[in-house]
This record gives structure tokens, C-alpha cells and sequence, in this order.
């Protein structure tokens, strides 16, 4: 079987990785252990903080994201051990005993640390916080949770615009019911976690469900949750007590996306990818796939700690175009970049909508993946809340760019597998914000 050369080069700065496939012969084949989810391994640590008592985290994503979380609780009063994929100790310190932190908090690159700690340190009476991120982080919006939380009478001082860095004075919330404009998981995980310590239902509605990793969580640890998913309601009761828990994190479907699109492009190829969370509310991949007849199939399904489970097998196949918007977008939200990938290999046009909120992640990723796979000889258009991508064009090896967004470095990096000639992906080093084992994986699976 053929191999691609597949090389990270190191700069003072930066990373590029260069892959330079074959001219013929390349296919994937083997078994994948991706990382631990990343949603889940952050609210492992926070309500393991929070909570009293002893939580135990078995499989917790390594990236820098859960780094920033743990280190934010680390300054904030609780004990984290060491961060590794086998077991995290995490000594809680009581609801509503974080201590104020001495220093700047820092979120580094994690919108989720950002957004969701933001609910529970506006909740904490008489202490006084600051947080901030990188870059990247101080340019997104975080009004989506400011404005919510003041209703329940944060007070909360930022930039222009709602942007980091975030200074907070904690306050005794009241409970509210908020109708939240977007379906999003960080908005309503911060708003129920405020909602911990008002006396009272604190209740988001939203237009759409979004992922249910908290309500899922919240209830593991002692919460009374509440859904509807009728009016796409989640209520929590404040004044809980939490208790720590054992918690055993499955693999990130968002990092398993990479290697079902991966195996359905590259002729020949066979991948069973281990462990995956399918929790219904983020399985909005596996139905584009399938309306694009990708070969995956579901095995050895099963439940860990309340979250459902399998393996994933995908073949090549011949894919179809499809439409992709409304109410799957929330499911499948960061797994776009890498489905605008699979459609530069569908027969027809893929149009995807009702995805603007992509415009305000890591990077503005609806531009940069229209520029980046326009280089590499896609038809592909950019609209104001979406995609539309002809497929059918071979694509040919390039210079681009990750713009150090994580899930672009490597959505390119597969992309890459079937262009002819040699591409380079300058800020590589990105991918490690959620997935530090990728290219190792990627040099492995296609050699």
C-alpha cells in the first residue's frame, strides 16, 4: 500500500504541517482511539470543583482547553491533580466556596471556560474576579451570557461589544426564565449554573435543542434537572447540593468526524473508530453522512455514565450532496468544516445554512474554509450564514493557513489526503487544542 508523507515542521513561532500524498494507492485503514470529549472533560472539572467531596475522570481530553479550565479552578481554591487520560482527582470545595483568585484568570484559547465559569463566578457573593484569554478569545462576543446573567443581577464590566477581558463582582442571583435567541449549549450551561446558587427555577428556553451535556451532568451530580424537549426547555433548582461523582468520558464525536470523512473520501479505505460519544443532541454528523449515503455504521452500541456510546465504522463510499440547516445545525455546529470537506466530494451541490454562529468561533470559519479549499481548486461559496460547495473537482496541494483555529488545521489536513502534489497548513500547531494526538494518528492510519 502506498503512504503519504506526512511531516510537522517546527519554527520558532509556529508549526506547518506539509502532506504530500501518493500518486495513487492511498487508503486508511485500522483502529482509532480519539480524545475524550472536550464538552464533557470541561464540565467534569467544574462541577468536580464545585462540588464536595472526591470526583474521579477517567478518559479527559488533554487538550490546552481542559488545561485552561483546570488551571482557572486550580487558582480559584480546588485541588486538581495532575491532568491525564488514565485518572484526574478532583478535590471539590463546596458550591459556592471558590475562594477569590489572587491573579488574572486565564481561559487561554476556551471559549467554554470563558462562558460557562462566567455563570458560576457571577454567582458567588463578595468575591471579585477577572478573566481573560488570548487573542482570539478577546475578540469573540461573550454579551450572549453577560446580558442573561445580569438579569439575574450580575454585575459584570467588559470591553465595547461585550469582549474580554471580564471583570466580576459576585452577586446573590435571582432565578429567571430567559428565551435564548440561539440554540447554544454555552449559553444555557452558563445560565444554569448561575441558576445553582439562586433560591428558585432558573429555566432557558431555546429555538432549537442544543447539546445536553450539563442537564446530563448537573443530575449526575445531584442536581434536580428538569427538561422539556417539546419546547426545548431545561430548569434547574437552585440551592442544590452536589456531590462528587465518577466520571468516565467517552471519545469526542467532534474529533471523530475528522476520520469518518477521512475513510469515506480516500478510496479504499476501512476505519473503526473506538469509543465515541452518540449522544443524540451532537449526532447531527451521522445524519449528514448518512443523507449523503456515507458507509457508517454504529457497533457495539452501549451507555457509560449516562452517556451512550459505540464504535464507529466508515468505508469509502460514493457520496451525494445534501442540504444541511435548521434544526441539525445546532447538532452538528463544529462539525461543519470538516462536512464542507466531504462535500467537495459529493456528487452535486451541498448547500449549508442557518450557520452564522460559525462566524464567531476560533475564526470566522465559514470565510476561512471558502478561502482555504478555494486554494486548493474547490468550487465554493460563501454565504452570510453558510456554505455552498459543487463537488467533483480534484483538489491540488496548496499553501493555507489554520488561522490557529483547531478544528480548520485539521479539517485541512483530510482534505489534503487527495490533492494532488503537496500541501502545507501553516499554524498547525492549533489541532492540539483539542485533538494533541492527531498527527501522530494521521501518520499511523495511513501508513
Amino acid at each position: 500500500m502506498a503512504t503519504a508523507t506526512i511531516t510537522l515542521n517546527h519554527y520558532e513561532n509556529h508549526h506547518s504541517l506539509t502532506i504530500a500524498p501518493p500518486n495513487s494507492g492511498l487508503s486508511l485503514q485500522g483502529q482509532v482511539q480519539i480524545p475524550g470529549d472536550k464538552s464533557i472533560s470541561h464540565r467534569a472539572l467544574m462541577l468536580g470543583a464545585i462540588a464536595q467531596g472526591e470526583t474521579q475522570i477517567q478518559g479527559l481530553l488533554l487538550g490546552e482547553d481542559p488545561r485552561s479550565t483546570a488551571a482557572c479552578f486550580r487558582a480559584m481554591g480546588a485541588e486538581i491533580s495532575e491532568l491525564n487520560s488514565e485518572l484526574v482527582t478532583v478535590k471539590g470545595i463546596g458550591l459556592g466556596q471558590l475562594q477569590e483568585p489572587v491573579n488574572v484568570l486565564d481561559a487561554g484559547n476556551s471559549g467554554t471556560t470563558m462562558r460557562l465559569m462566567l455563570g458560576i463566578l457571577a454567582s458567588h457573593p463578595d468575591r471579585f474576579f477577572t478573566v481573560t484569554g488570548d487573542a482570539s478569545l478577546r475578540s469573540r462576543p461573550m454579551s450572549r451570557v453577560i446580558q442573561p446573567l445580569q438579569q439575574m443581577g450580575a454585575q459584570i464590566w467588559h470591553r465595547s461589544g461585550g469582549l474580554a477581558p471580564l471583570a466580576i463582582q459576585g452577586q446573590a442571583l435571582q432565578p429567571i426564565h430567559y428565551h435564548s435567541p440561539i440554540a447554544s449549549a454555552q449559553v444555557k450551561s452558563c445560565i444554569l449554573l448561575a441558576g445553582l446558587m439562586a433560591a428558585g427555577e432558573t429555566t432557558v428556553t431555546e429555538p432549537a435543542l442544543s447539546r445536553d451535556h450539563s442537564e446530563r451532568m448537573l443530575r449526575a451530580f445531584g442536581a434536580t434537572v428538569k427538561v422539556d424537549s417539546e419546547t426545548c426547555s431545561a430548569t434547574v433548582m437552585g440551592q442544590a447540593q452536589l456531590q462528587g461523582q465518577t466520571v468516565i468520558v467517552p471519545g469526542d464525536i467532534s474529533s471523530a468526524a475528522f476520520w469518518m470523512v477521512a475513510a469515506a473520501i480516500v478510496p479504499g479505505s476501512e476505519l473503526l473508530i473506538q469509543n465515541v460519544g452518540i449522544n443524540p443532541t451532537r449526532t447531527g454528523v451521522l445524519e449528514a453522512l448518512s443523507q449523503m449515503e456515507a458507509d457508517v455504521t454504529l457497533e457495539n452500541q452501549r451507555t457509560v455514565t449516562g452517556e451512550p456510546v459505540a464504535d464507529v465504522r466508515v468505508r469509502h463510499s460514493s457520496l451525494k450532496a445534501c442540504a444541511i440547516a435548521a434544526d441539525l445545525i445546532p447538532r452538528l455546529i463544529d462539525e461543519i468544516p470538516i462536512l464542507a470537506v466531504a462535500a467537495v466530494f459529493a456528487q452535486g451541490t451541498t448547500v449549508i445554512r442557518d450557520a452564522a454562529e460559525l462566524r464567531v468561533k476560533e475564526s470566522d470559519r465559514l470565510s476561512v474554509m471558502a478561502t482555504q479549499l478555494s486554494r486548493m481548486g474547490a468550487k465554493i461559496t460563501e454565504l452570510p450564514d453558510g456554505l455552498e460547495i459543487t463537488g467533483g473537482t480534484p483538489l491540488v496541494g496548496a499553501e493555507v493557513d489554520s488561522y490557529t483555529d483547531h478544528r480548520i488545521a485539521m479539517s485541512l489536513a483530510i482534505a489534503a489526503l487527495t490533492a494532488t502534489g503537496t500541501t502545507t497548513i501553516q499554524r498547525a500547531e492549533a489541532a492540539a487544542i483539542s485533538y494533541p494526538d492527531f498527527t501522530a494518528t494521521l501518520q499511523r492510519v495511513v501508513s
